[in-house]
């Protein structure tokens, strides 16, 4: 552009309408923010954890690597070998960039023999210390595996960290450093210092704006039958990924993330949790979080949602209760009494409510469901905030119509399509009228695009390529601004609570603000969105 073609009146009009813009976009304020955490799996692209032996595929999970009758012990390391071998996924399709390529160390107690394989290679081993190269390959992801082959019985491979090259220096726990010269005498390498460090430096960085952090995936407790205490997930575990209803970080983890963010944290109960469970929870959120930070507390996670077991669970215990002869209408209700239970049980432990938040969930679409959970039993005068998922996408029977990405945008703006943003924006209205009577706050626990196509099972099928490329296009950025616009105008900006951390784009949803960890901005337009809002 030649931009000595403009006369100065015209560059002080275009200065004006850049200034008007930017004014507009916060005339209303701005929403608090905040943010949704991944499940631990070894497949995720958030990589939270600076010792990435955390989200790796249990060794009795490993199918493809694990063979023989193999006995564990009580933290899932393979005690005894009998004749087979132990192995798991380290890492799986992280994309290029998710972690630094470079020299990894690996640490491990015990006596025996451990080999790598796809992207690791071994470059040098000693006693309890091997050193491994790991590189993205020529498909642009990382996939790493390794395997215990050899293992003394009496003193087990166990214990074994897979630690990133460099450190950080001790004054900024934002930023990777390559080696000690880039600090001032307070350089903490990773190996030696993994254990005060606990989380993935690039992890933080990301996480360090978002206001508040909702734990609900990594705490595991989607489709988890835990009910008691001590069957909660423990530090000392092997890894804290698996399947669903096995995988989660413990507890003491996510305080640590939220006290060293410095970001109010988001706790979901177990749908199955006893009231001891529940109250060795308050007690330790109480005396470990930092007192400053007033936690939300949320039972379970959307048992409306047929999809999970709690919902199941709740309809069950709804019956047996009596509390309704419909069955939908019987698991509303137990949700609404087992959560006021709860609050109660943290209001024993905290000496009353004011130093935290009581959250109820609910259906974003559902304003009837928003009127029985309020009002049975006087539920809204024991809850502070009432939450909901407010998602824009394109409602399924239209899928159909998708040929291209702009039909994809075409179709978010098309008042036909029900879960268009002007569907969004009016359902919001509708729940702000309610929550209104009942005087409670309306709130986000989770948000955003929701584009997916049900019955589809690769990134292949149609109409994913498009609904995918949805998410890549810059047009996305636009619609999470006027998204977050309307949130603020209509909630008088309230917490509105992102969907999710970084997170590979897949068949089941392009979930992620960015696709890994450390993609650039400019290619992760629902960030560079949200980025204007901090």
């Amino acid at each position: 552009m030649n931009f000595t073609a403009f006369s100065p009146f015209t560059s002080i009009i275009i200065l004006l309408s850049a200034l008007f813009t930017h004014a507009n976009l916060y005339a209303a304020g701005k929403p608090l923010l905040g943010i949704n955490t991944n499940e631990v799996m070894q497949v995720d692209s958030s990589a939270p954890f600076l010792n990435l032996f955390k989200q790796a595929l249990p060794f009795d999970e490993s199918r493809r690597l694990t063979h023989g009758n193999i006995a564990y012990d009580h933290d899932g390391w393979p005690r005894n070998l009998n004749g087979g071998v132990a192995g798991t996924n380290l890492i799986h399709w992280l994309p290029a960039g998710t972690i630094p390529d470079g020299n990894y160390t690996v640490l491990y107690d015990g006596e025996g023999t451990l080999t790598y394989g796809d992207d690791a290679k071994l470059v040098s081993q000693s006693a309890g210390r091997e050193i491994i190269q790991i590189r993205a390959g020529g498909d642009k992801f990382f996939k790493v595996t390794l395997r215990i082959i050899k293992s003394n019985p009496k003193n087990y491979l166990r214990n074994i960290r897979l630690l990133p090259p460099g450190g950080i220096c001790a004054n900024n726990p934002y930023k990777r450093v390559p080696n000690a010269r880039s600090c001032r005498n307070n350089y903490l390498a990773f190996e030696k210092h993994y254990d005060k460090i606990l989380f993935n430096p690039d992890y933080l960085n990301f996480m360090r704006n978002f206001k508040v952090i909702r734990f609900m995936n990594m705490s595991g407790i989607t489709r988890n039958p835990v009910t008691s205490w001590n069957r909660m997930p423990r530090m000392t575990q092997a890894t804290w990924a698996g399947k669903e209803g096995r995988r989660g970080a413990p507890l003491e983890v996510m305080v640590k993330l939220a006290n060293k963010l410095n970001a109010t944290p988001w706790f979901n109960m177990p749908h199955a949790a006893d009231n001891n469970l529940i109250r060795q929870y308050a007690r330790y959120v109480k005396k470990h979080l930092r007192p400053h930070l007033k936690p939300y507390i949320e039972y379970t996670n959307e048992t409306w949602n047929n999809a999970f077991s709690q919902a199941r669970y709740t309809k069950t215990m709804g019956i047996k209760q009596r509390l309704d002869t419909n069955r939908a209408q019987a698991g509303h209700k137990f949700y609404a009494k087992r959560s006021v239970e709860i609050m109660r049980i943290w209001e024993q432990v905290y000496g009353g409510h004011q130093r935290f938040t009581r959250v109820l969930g609910g259906f974003a679409a559902s304003i009837r469901m928003t009127e029985i959970l309020l009002n049975y039993n006087n539920t809204y005068k024991h809850i502070d905030a009432y939450a909901i998922a407010p998602y824009f996408y394109v409602h399924y029977p239209l899928l159909k119509q998708i040929r291209s990405v702009p039909d994809v945008f075409k179709l978010l703006k098309d008042p036909k399509n029900p879960y268009s943003m002007k569907g969004v924006y009016d359902r919001l209205e509708k729940q702000m009228v309610i929550t209104k009577k009942y005087k409670v706050k309306l709130i986000a626990y989770e948000g955003g695009q929701h584009l997916l196509a049900p019955g589809t099972r690769s990134t292949r099928d149609h109409p994913n390529p498009y609904l995918i490329g949805a998410n890549r296009a810059h047009p996305m950025e636009k619609m999470y601004i006027e998204f977050l616009q309307n949130w603020g105008r209509i909630t008088g900006n309230s917490l509105m609570t992102l969907f999710s951390a970084p997170k590979t784009y897949q068949f089941y949803g392009s979930w992620g603000l960015k696709e890994h960890l450390n993609q650039p901005d400019h290619k992760a337009p629902k960030y560079q969105a949200v980025k204007r809002f901090f």
